[in-house]
């Protein structure tokens, strides 16, 4: 098969995935694969399949194809290809949950020498490189590399990764529990789907509803949150994105749970956890456990809880994820303490104490936790978070954490 031959193959492909025709074009560029003798080609359908496989949830078929693709453009000596490989290798290693890795090949992405493709995906390195540390819990560095990849969407116009930045970021503030923000960026998100999405793909939409849903339900806007993961869930389905459908369940589950219907709960718990099992999002998997013990504590099962915990906690260090971990001692502080296992506490005391020193989950002027409960944070131009109010009352210009050495967190 030939250049010409193989365009039109890779184009015919594109033209049944975006039809949602998703197996018949996996056939198509799977044949380009086999037959095609053209290596520019076989970059394009490779990086065509790294995609699709990525919306599907199939993550290992996704990681095999990028490290096909890497090998591809080491032969075409081309240092635009080997950018654009890397990347899709981060992205692989992302989504499978594998944080460290995807950092390196991220960085070997940004030390690659100049090239015509560097402004153009630099972005988006940064913003997978920000998705990694937030995996990992590293708020600060998280937080930088969005901001960059957010300053690159500016400067290049690129609506679509500014899109998918603010939803990044309605993450992170979700995390941090400043739920306004949490909100404001997702809804930014919303209004640039709106604005200049006519030719977008619908996840994008998808994406954008989802991050609403989970930031109306911290608020407890419970049905604005049923609202916007419904049409988020619909968008999921018609387009087979198994990823978007675990996600929506185990929101939808954490609605009814906030709304005290055990019930109905766990059954959408279950549904998330065979989806996120399924396409191997262990990260997701630690956030449907959390939840379920959640529901056992509400029903006095406190047995069961635990042996939720435990499975979660296994999970959360697997992936390496501090603040999952830190949410599940403080949950099982509360389940020893109700048992009176007094050694136990002490255990799950100590290890809490050092996860939130590990995030850097304090103000760095009270000493007070952040992500204790909902307050309005500022980040200040270094990425260091504050309490707002603090930063007000003490009407500092500086950082002070950039100004001292690291203090240690003010509990007692």
């Amino acid at each position: 098969m030939g250049q010409d031959q193989t365009k039109q193959q890779i184009e015919k492909g594109l033209q049944l995935y975006q039809s949602n025709q998703t197996e018949k074009a996996l056939q198509v560029w799977m044949k380009v694969l086999e037959k095609s003798s053209d290596l520019v080609g076989r970059f394009r359908v490779l990086g065509c399949l790294v995609t699709a496989h990525s919306e599907m949830g199939r993550y290992k078929e996704m990681l095999k194809f990028a490290v096909v693709q890497i090998d591809t453009a080491r032969e075409l000596e081309d240092a635009d290809f080997l950018l654009e490989s890397y990347l899709n290798l981060a992205r692989s290693n992302e989504k499978l949950c594998e944080f460290h890795k995807t950092i390196s090949y991220c960085k070997t992405c940004l030390g690659l020498p100049g090239t015509r493709a560097a402004a153009q995906l630099g972005g988006q390195v940064s913003l997978s490189m920000g998705n990694a540390f937030l995996g990992l819990s590293l708020f600060q560095k998280a937080l930088e590399s969005f901001e960059k990849a957010l300053r690159y969407a500016h400067n290049n116009d690129d609506t679509m990764l500014e899109c998918r930045v603010c939803c990044s970021l309605g993450s992170f503030y979700a995390q941090v529990k400043d739920y306004e923000k949490a909100l404001f960026f997702p809804c930014k998100a919303a209004e640039l789907v709106n604005d200049y999405g006519k030719g977008w793909s619908l996840k994008y939409r998808a994406m954008s509803q989802y991050h609403m849903a989970v930031a109306y339900r911290l608020l407890g806007h419970l049905g604005s949150a049923m609202e916007c993961c419904e049409e988020s869930m619909k968008i999921a389905l018609q387009h087979g994105d198994r990823p978007l459908q675990a996600l929506c369940l185990l929101c939808f589950a954490d609605i009814h749970r906030s709304r005290g219907d055990l019930e109905t709960a766990f059954p959408r718990y279950d549904s998330a956890m065979s989806i996120m099992t399924e396409i191997g999002n262990r990260l997701g998997q630690v956030q449907v456990l959390l939840g379920v013990a959640k529901c056992w504590v509400a029903r006095k099962a406190l047995d069961k809880a635990l042996d939720a915990i435990e499975r979660a906690q296994d999970l959360a260090e697997e992936v390496g994820n501090k603040l999952s971990q830190l949410k599940l001692h403080c949950l099982s502080e509360g389940i020893c303490r109700s048992k009176g296992l007094q050694r136990e506490l002490r255990a799950h005391v100590v290890r809490f104490h050092e996860c939130v020193e590990e995030t850097e989950l304090y103000c760095g002027l009270c000493g007070e936790s952040i992500g204790e409960k909902n307050s309005r944070l500022q980040a200040l131009p270094c990425s260091h978070i504050f309490h707002l109010r603090c930063l007000q009352n003490n009407g500092t210009r500086s950082c002070p954490n950039c100004r001292r050495s690291p203090m240690k967190p003010g509990f007692v």
